[in-house]
C-alpha cells in the first residue's frame, strides 16, 4: 500500500508539471455555472423563498476525521444525529425537525439515493463520502421539487467534487479512540490539453465502536473523468463502498446502561451486517446560447449483500422446516438489488426570469431472500444455503416538474414548482416470517409550491411559501397493512438579514399533516423502526440561525429551534381498550435544539471552535408515557486545524484535532419504545398492557487527529 501511495503521488506531480506547462487559463465563471447544473434543479439559491442551510467542502473539511456526514451536519438547525455504535461511524442517522431519516430525502447530483423501498438512507454505504463532496444543501421543510421519494421534512443534495484545473494529489491520515482510522489517498491529473481531468479517491475506515464489538470496516472509492470546453461539462462519475459493521441496533435495557453503558447483548462472532454498492453516474451539462442550458443525468446502481444471525431454539415452521423443532439455526438474510434513473431538465434564464423543466424516472427491482447457513439439526434433505423464504419488488417513480422564478416588482420575487409524481410498486413471494406478501399499488401524486420574496433593502429581505407533498408508504408499511399515502401542507414565514459581518435567518413553520406515518416507537426484526398512521398531526415552530463575526479573531454561529409537535386526537389500546388519549407528542420531536459555535483564529491558517449542541428532552412512543422519555443533553466538542504552506513539494500540511464530548457527557440520542398485553384477572378488561424500552449510548470523551498533505 506504501508502495502504492508512493506510485500515485510520484504520478500527479508529473502530470501537475505537464499541465502547468502547458495550461491556458479559462473561463472559470462559465464552468462553475456548468458545473452547478448538476444539482441546479433540486436546489434553491440564497433570496429564494425555501428555508435552507449550505455547507461548503471547506466547512466539512474542518471535521472530516472519518464521521459520516449526518455526524458532520450535527451542528446545524434543528438536527439531531445518533449512531448505533456510539462513535459516529457505520450505522448513523439524522432527523430534521423531528422527521425521521427516511422522510429525508438524499441526492447525489440530482440522482436519488434513498432506497426506493425503505425510502431509508444508508450511510454506512458512503464511507468517507465528504472526502469527494464539494458541497451540500439542507432544505427543511417540503423544499423544492427533488428527485426520488418525497421529502416529508428536509431534503439534503450532495455535489460530487469539481474538477480541478490544476494537477494535484492528497494524503489524508486520521487515528482516534475506540482504535478509529481513516486512511485517504485523493489525486487530480488537472485539465489535459484545456479539456480533459481524470480524478479519484481510496478510502479505508475502521473503528471498534464505543460499544462493545460494534465494529466497522468501509472501503470505498470515487473516480472521475470530465470533459469541458466553454459550453459543454460531461462528467463521468462511479464511486463504491463495501461494508462489513458487527450488529448494535439492539441497544440495552435500563438495567444493562446502568450496569455497563458499554455492553453489547450480541455474543455470537459474526452478527454482522455485509453490503456492496456500486453507483455509475454519467451528467451532460450542455448551454445552448446565453438563456438556454440542458441537464442529461443517468445513473445505475447494483447492491447486494446480507446480515448474518444466529438464533436459538427455534421452530422448524419458522424456517420452511428445513430444521427440525428447537433446532439451533444461522441464517443469512440478502437484498440483491438494481436501481436504475434517468433525468432530464432544461433552463431558459433571460433578465429577471428563470424557468427550469425537468422530468425524472427511475425503476427498481430487488430480491429479498433468506438462506440457512447452520443447524444443529437440519431436516432431511436440506441443504446447506437452502433458502426458507423468496421475495421480488419493483418500484417504478416518474415525476415531471416545472418552477419559475420572476420578477413581481421592483422588490418582489415569485416563485411557483409544480411536480407530478407517479408511483408503482409491485410485490411477490414471501415475508421472513413466511407470510405471503403480494401487492400492486399505484400513486398519482400533485406537489405543488409557491413562494414570495420581499427584498426591502440590501440587508433585509422577507418571503413566504406553501408546499404540498405526498408520499407512498414504504415496504415494512405495506407490510403491515397501511396502503394509503401520507399528504404534508408546509408553510414558511421567513425575515434574511446579511451584512459584511452578520447574518441572521429567522423562520416561522407550521407542517400540518394527514396520515402522517409517525414511529411508534417499536423496532422490527432488524432494527428497523415501526411506523403508524397517526390521523391528523402538526409540527409548528421557530427557527434562528445567526452568524456574527465579532473581529477578525473571533466569530460565532448560534442557531436555535423551538416547536410543539403534537398528535391530534389520538387513539391507541392500553389495557384492552381503545382509548382517545387526546392531543400527544409526536414522537423523536423535541421540543428545544440548539446549536452553537465559538470560532478562534489567534494567528493566520489555525481555528479554534468550540463546538456545542442541546437536545430538549423527548418521548420515544407517541402517547406521552414517562417510561418512554428520553432525557434532554447537551454535549460539547473542540475542534482545532492549522494549515502549514510550506516552501517545499507540498502545497499544505493540514493539523486536525477533534476532542468530541470534551465534559464527558453520558448520554442518550436514540431508543425504541413499546408495549406488550398480558393476562390480567384483575383487570376489567382481562389483560393489562406493559411496556419495555431501549437505549443506544453515545461515547463519552473521545478524540480524532488527522495529518493531510496536500501536493
Amino acid at each position: 500500500m506504501k508502495n502504492l501511495f508512493l506510485f500515485l503521488t510520484l504520478f500527479v506531480l508529473s502530470l501537475r508539471a505537464k499541465a502547468q506547462e502547458n495550461q491556458v487559463k479559462q473561463d472559470s465563471t462559465k464552468t462553475e455555472k456548468l458545473d452547478e447544473v448538476l444539482v441546479k434543479a433540486v436546489r434553491v439559491n440564497a433570496d429564494s423563498p425555501i428555508t435552507h442551510s449550505n455547507v461548503s467542502k471547506e466547512a466539512l473539511a474542518k471535521r472530516n476525521l472519518g464521521q459520516d456526514i449526518p455526524i458532520l451536519l450535527n451542528f446545524l438547525p434543528s438536527v439531531v444525529t445518533t449512531s448505533d455504535a456510539g462513535a459516529g461511524i457505520g450505522y448513523t442517522g439524522i432527523r430534521v425537525r423531528g422527521t425521521d431519516a427516511t422522510r429525508v430525502n438524499v441526492t447525489i447530483n440530482g440522482i436519488p439515493y434513498n432506497d426506493p423501498e425503505s425510502q431509508g438512507t444508508f450511510w454506512v454505504n458512503l464511507g468517507d463520502f465528504a472526502s469527494s463532496t464539494e458541497s451540500l444543501q439542507l432544505q427543511r421543510g417540503v423544499g423544492t421539487s427533488t428527485n426520488g421519494s418525497g421529502a416529508f421534512g428536509a431534503s439534503l443534495n450532495l455535489l460530487t467534487d469539481a474538477f480541478s484545473e490544476e494537477a494535484s494529489a492528497e494524503i489524508a491520515n486520521s487515528f482516534g479512540s475506540f482504535n478509529t482510522r481513516k486512511h485517504t489517498v485523493k489525486m487530480s491529473t488537472g485539465l489535459i490539453n484545456d479539456h480533459f481531468e481524470f480524478s479519484g479517491r481510496f478510502s479505508k475506515i475502521d473503528s471498534d465502536g464505543y460499544v462493545d464489538r460494534a465494529f466497522t470496516d468501509l472501503k470505498s472509492y470515487f473516480l472521475q473523468g470530465i470533459y469541458k470546453d466553454d459550453n459543454t461539462l460531461i462528467k463521468a462519475l462511479t464511486f463504491s463502498n463495501a461494508e462489513r459493521t458487527y450488529q448494535s441496533w439492539f441497544g440495552l435495557t435500563a438495567e444493562q446502561l446502568q450496569e455497563n453503558r458499554r455492553q453489547n447483548p450480541y455474543t455470537y462472532d459474526n452478527e454482522t451486517d455485509n453490503y456492496w454498492q456500486d453507483h455509475y453516474q454519467l451528467h451532460w451539462n450542455e448551454r445552448l446560447d446565453n438563456n438556454w442550458s440542458t441537464n442529461l443525468g443517468l445513473n445505475y446502481t447494483k447492491g447486494k449483500g446480507y446480515f448474518e444471525q444466529y438464533k436459538l431454539g427455534e421452530s422448524a415452521a419458522d424456517f420452511a422446516n428445513l430444521i427440525e423443532d428447537d433446532s439451533d439455526v444461522i441464517v443469512r438474510r440478502w437484498l440483491d438489488n438494481n436501481f436504475y434513473v434517468l433525468n432530464a431538465n432544461i433552463t431558459y434564464k433571460k433578465n429577471l426570469l428563470e424557468i427550469i423543466s425537468g422530468v425524472s424516472y427511475n425503476t427498481y427491482d430487488g430480491n429479498h431472500f433468506g438462506e440457512v447457513i447452520w443447524g444443529s439439526d437440519l431436516a432431511a434433505n436440506t441443504n446447506i444455503r437452502d433458502r426458507y423464504y423468496n421475495g421480488d419488488a419493483t418500484k417504478n417513480d416518474f415525476s415531471v416538474f416545472s418552477k419559475a422564478t420572476f420578477k413581481l416588482a421592483k422588490k418582489v420575487t415569485g416563485f411557483i414548482d409544480l411536480q407530478g409524481r407517479f408511483v408503482n410498486y409491485k410485490t411477490n413471494g414471501l415475508t421472513p416470517d413466511l407470510a405471503e406478501f403480494v401487492t400492486d399499488a399505484t400513486f398519482s401524486f400533485f406537489n405543488p409550491k409557491f413562494g414570495l420574496t420581499y427584498k426591502s433593502s440590501d440587508f433585509n429581505s422577507f418571503y413566504a411559501s406553501y408546499g404540498r407533498a405526498n408520499r407512498e408508504p414504504n415496504r415494512d408499511d405495506f407490510q403491515v397493512g397501511v396502503t394509503e399515502n401520507e399528504t404534508l401542507n408546509d408553510v414558511e414565514l421567513g425575515w434574511r438579514f446579511n451584512t459584511n459581518k452578520v447574518s441572521v435567518n429567522t423562520n416561522l413553520y407550521y407542517m400540518f399533516y394527514q396520515n402522517q406515518l409517525v414511529l411508534t416507537g417499536e423496532l422490527d426484526d432488524v432494527g428497523s423502526p415501526i411506523r403508524a398512521t397517526s390521523g391528523q398531526s402538526y409540527r409548528l415552530g421557530l427557527e434562528v440561525d445567526a452568524a456574527i463575526q465579532f473581529s477578525k479573531v473571533f466569530s460565532t454561529s448560534t442557531n436555535v429551534a423551538i416547536s410543539s409537535n403534537k398528535n391530534r386526537n389520538f387513539n391507541t389500546v392500553i389495557n384492552g381498550e381503545l382509548l382517545d388519549i387526546g392531543n400527544t407528542n409526536i414522537s423523536f420531536s423535541p421540543d428545544l435544539v440548539i446549536g452553537n459555535a465559538l470560532n478562534f483564529f489567534p494567528v493566520e491558517k489555525l481555528q479554534l471552535s468550540l463546538l456545542s449542541k442541546y437536545v430538549g428532552e423527548q418521548y420515544m412512543g407517541n402517547t406521552d408515557n414517562p417510561e418512554s422519555k428520553l432525557d434532554s443533553y447537551f454535549v460539547n466538542d473542540f475542534n482545532i486545524n492549522y494549515e502549514i504552506k510550506p516552501n517545499s513539494m507540498f502545497r499544505s500540511i493540514i493539523l486536525s484535532g477533534l476532542v468530541n464530548n470534551i465534559f464527558n457527557k453520558k448520554y442518550v440520542s436514540n431508543g425504541y419504545f413499546g408495549s406488550f398485553d398480558f393476562e390480567d384477572p384483575s383487570s376489567t378488561t382481562g389483560t393489562t398492557t406493559g411496556y419495555f424500552a431501549g437505549y443506544y449510548p453515545q461515547a463519552t470523551t473521545n478524540f480524532l487527529v488527522g495529518l493531510t498533505i496536500k501536493f
